[in-house]
């Protein structure tokens, strides 16, 4: 899977960081754009919560929902066969479906998110994804037609086949549980679970989980 340690894309400039770096680039970064910044926002880290090889920064304006976030992360990272999920804002539940004490997720997260709060997003209760969701500081942002802006992703990771150490291309969903199944086009063909059992490897959290292909 994705290690910590991994190098990412600036959105603004093109230029490549280590995840490590990239918060304090992108607010330099940030500084040198010509567009005003007009409106209350946050800057947010989101990263596998078990595998934060994968991670984001993204630019929410304070208006923005939790339900347009769960959107945002679903198109680009999650999004397989219409799962349910929720987020946990410390301790308490948003959901799509709220029942007892949960709460639905059409709030906006100016009325719940301040600077150096974590909060968490699940998808899939059967098949879960887990991501962690960090303010790393509240901006001004620029207004714009899209209501979050991704700033930075990290790069694809360079994982191995398990048979010859090619780069690997697809994931047995039953081997990857034991901590291997990672294979390059030639092994996938013979490997002993099948066909029907391997996805892509695609960079996103959700690899090998569900129907998951990008």
């Amino acid at each position: 899977m994705a290690r910590t340690k991994s190098n990412g894309k600036c959105s603004l400039c093109g230029g490549n960081f280590s995840k490590a770096a990239m918060g304090k680039h992108l607010k330099s970064c940030r500084q040198k754009e010509d567009t005003p910044k007009v409106q209350k926002g946050f800057h947010l880290v989101v990263e596998g919560r078990y595998s934060p090889g994968y991670w984001m920064h993204l630019e929410v304006p304070a208006k923005t929902t939790l339900e347009e976030i769960d959107h945002f992360l679903r198109d680009i990272w999650l999004e397989c066969c219409g799962h349910l999920s929720a987020f946990t804002i410390e301790g308490k539940e948003y959901s799509f479906s709220p029942m007892g004490i949960e709460e639905g997720i059409d709030v906006a997260i100016g009325k719940l998110l301040s600077p150096g709060m974590k909060f968490y997003h699940e998808y899939d209760f059967g098949t879960t994804t887990e991501l962690t969701l960090r303010v790393l500081s509240e901006e001004k942002v620029k207004a714009g037609d899209e209501p979050i802006r991704l700033l930075a992703r990290n790069d694809s990771p360079k994982i191995a086949c398990d048979e010859c150490e090619k780069a690997a291309t697809q994931v047995c969903v039953e081997c990857m549980w034991e901590g291997g199944g990672w294979l390059c086009d030639e092994c996938a063909q013979e490997h002993e679970c099948g066909e029907e059992m391997l996805l892509p490897v695609v960079n996103s959290p959700r690899v090998g989980m569900c129907g998951y292909t990008g």
